[in-house]
């Protein structure tokens, strides 16, 4: 397997069957395969709100996404869902709570974050893919558990998984993979 230095990658599957992927440029890796993009630093706060969806490798490694289901805290009210608001056209817009005030559960790096169900060839695989940071999760993506093809169209964009606050002080950049690292890790993979 082989990646050139602009994010484009091929990878071998069987019976000589390739696989195309793209590597976004303004993004961290983890080893999972996810990618993380730091959306802005709360100085007040001290908080750091970050991103998170799933890399184009692991769709050409495993195969089509077929359902990814997000985390959830016991007491889902605690968070916004973006993909129906929950109004009706009879509720009036200011009842809506704040983002301030949808504040989710806390997540630490050992509990499942994102569950990933894949097929190739017939076989189904399912992932569990844990938080790469201690975190809290601020809103998910529904539209992604909706319609788990947006991962397999849109890695990068449409389909990103969740965004998170986490304490700016207990992130560290450097404990993730940028795009030359996280192709050289993909490089050395059998």
């Amino acid at each position: 397997m082989k990646f050139d230095t602009d994010g484009r990658g091929a990878r071998n599957m069987a019976d000589s069957d390739y696989a195309e992927f793209s590597i976004a440029h303004d993004r961290l890796y983890t080893l999972d395969h996810l990618w993380m993009q730091v959306l802005d630093e709360d100085k007040e706060e001290g908080t750091t709100s970050i991103k998170i969806g799933l890399s184009e490798f692991l769709m050409a490694e495993f195969g089509e996404v077929i359902q990814i289901v997000l985390a959830r805290p016991r007491d889902d009210s605690d968070f916004e869902i973006d993909a129906d608001s929950g109004l009706s056209e009879d509720d009036d817009e200011e009842d809506k709570p704040s983002k301030a005030d949808t504040m989710g559960a806390q997540v630490d790096t050992d509990e499942l974050l994102i569950t990933v169900t894949t097929r190739y060839d017939g076989e189904f695989d399912r992932m569990l893919i844990n938080a790469p940071i201690s975190c809290t999760i601020v809103e998910l993506n529904g539209h992604v558990e909706d319609n788990p093809d947006l991962a397999n169209e849109d890695a990068y964009g449409d389909a990103w998984c969740v965004i998170v606050k986490t304490y700016t002080d207990d992130f560290d950049e450097d404990q993730f993979m940028d795009k030359d690292e996280y192709l050289a890790m993909l490089n050395e993979l059998p």
